[in-house]
């Protein structure tokens, strides 16, 4: 009889945020490659949801890599390296905002093009007028919010962010975030009442 031949199992441990962190402050442009594989769609959709534009999501998540990129060597680790990347992310969809207000209209037409790829248009034509008049309206009501405060509502709502993670991507205290939140949403209920 042939003795039991146990089979060899590899386990893949890839290497930890930090361990690609210190390859790329040596350097090592294959480990940011890696850092950025793993976080670009995250840090696209929270660009994506804060700017309601495709295009220019694109331009800013290009930008915020970059500069990742750029100041890797700066990042001490006194938070984890996604809460660095989106604070760096949220700051240029702030400045991004500040310089270049998009109209409403072409809001709405983006996120019609987003829902329609992806087949969340009801088949139904009275929903689909009724839900593109609430998107309409719940677009027209994020526009209303400082960047600030838009910033808050899509790293909460959308990213399921902590108050905390919240605080360190935007570099204010947990406090200031539940005061952002609450105005926020406070503002959004005001402008969607009859809605809702």
């Amino acid at each position: 009889m042939a003795p039991d031949v146990k089979e060899e199992q590899r386990v893949i441990v890839e290497p930890s945020d930090w361990e690609l962190v210190r390859k790329c402050q040596t350097g090592d442009v294959g480990a940011f490659q890696e850092l950025a594989a793993k976080y670009y769609q995250k840090v696209f959709m929270v660009i994506l949801g804060i700017l309601n534009h495709r295009e220019d999501a694109l331009e800013i998540a290009q930008e915020t890599f970059y500069r990742a990129f750029r100041k890797i060597r700066e990042f001490r680790g006194g938070s984890t390296f996604y809460t660095w990347l989106y604070r760096i992310a949220v700051n240029q969809c702030i400045d991004f905002q500040r310089r270049q207000r998009r109209a409403p209209a072409e809001v709405r037409e983006a996120i019609d093009e987003l829902l329609y790829e992806r087949g969340e248009h009801g088949t139904d034509p009275y929903d689909a007028l009724e839900g593109k008049e609430v998107m309409s309206r719940l677009l027209a009501a994020l526009n209303d919010l400082t960047p600030d405060h838009k910033a808050v509502i899509v790293l909460r709502a959308v990213e399921g962010l902590s108050y905390k993670e919240i605080s360190e991507i935007l570099g204010c205290s947990e406090g200031t975030v539940m005061s952002r939140l609450h105005y926020a949403r406070k503002k959004l209920q005001e402008k969607l009442a009859h809605f809702l």
